[in-house]
């Protein structure tokens, strides 16, 4: 419920800044050359349709740029955008990994766990055959009595 309302605010907007633009006879083409955006950023923004609005990061340009061509106060059609908008709160910085140490954690313990295979691999099969620490093979106490 909360998204349609939020949904039909944002379409009010787009149809605001539609009459504004058609209330001083500019036409999206005269906008387009004037703000350098492209006809499709003016056709998403006056659309109203949410799915169609640009990034966040270059919506409030686009309006200012917008509002200035159109001859709106930028600072207030960003103002109003806002007002209409639901804007996500960032996480804060600490939490916007969580599990991160846990992450590190597994990965050392897979390097440790693979090194300790690796050298059970290498060294395994030359301790289980009798091979003295210098790489020459051990006497037998059975071999040694036998002389």
């Amino acid at each position: 419920m909360a998204e349609d309302d939020n949904g039909a605010r944002v379409a009010g907007f787009g149809r605001y800044l539609l009459q504004e633009r058609e209330l001083r006879g500019l036409s999206r083409k005269e906008v387009s050359r004037l703000t350098k955006l492209a006809p499709m950023v003016i056709d998403a923004l006056e659309s109203g349709e949410a799915q169609r609005m640009p990034a966040r990061a270059y919506l409030l340009g686009y309006l200012r740029a917008y509002a200035g061509a159109v001859g709106l106060d930028p600072d207030q059609v960003v103002l109003r955008w806002q007002e209409v908008a639901v804007v996500e709160q960032p996480a804060p910085p600490g939490r916007s990994q969580p599990g991160r140490w846990r992450l590190v954690l597994v990965a050392v313990l897979a390097v440790v766990i693979v090194g300790a295979i690796v050298a059970a691999l290498v060294f395994g099969p030359r301790l289980a055959s009798g091979w003295s620490r210098h790489g020459e093979p051990s006497e037998s106490p059975a071999e040694g009595a036998g002389q």
